[in-house]
């Protein structure tokens, strides 16, 4: 099995300033610059829609009850807003095409029964 690693935010930026021939500090600019924009839309209340990407909005969580399994005493947790990213149709069909043909190609399939 091979072992997954994180993508960081230097890796991003690496990759687009050798396919751009931007320069690293130029690719690091434009790209805090989009993650701020981000922000700035959800902190307004936007929802962020990129086509053939997804979606970026907040979500209202409720204020709830929950136990501590330590000590088994019942703590109230405050209600809250979260970012949450919906995938689209688009991408999701990507993805699963793409890792489709990469499993077909790792495991062939066998011929004439053998």
């Amino acid at each position: 099995m091979v072992e997954k690693a994180n993508i960081t935010k230097k890796d991003i930026v690496e990759d687009i300033s050798l396919r751009t021939g931007l320069t690293q500090v130029e690719t690091k600019t434009i790209v805090e610059c989009f993650l701020d924009s981000l922000v700035k839309g959800l902190l307004q209340g936007n929802n962020i829609e990129i086509r053939g990407f997804g979606r970026f909005k907040l979500k209202e969580r409720k204020q709830r009850s929950a136990r501590n399994p330590r000590t088994g005493e019942t703590v109230v947790i405050g209600a809250g807003t979260k970012p949450v990213f919906e995938a689209s149709k688009d991408l999701i069909k990507s993805l699963n095409d793409i890792l489709v043909a990469a499993e077909a190609a790792a495991s062939p399939v066998e011929k004439n029964g053998k």
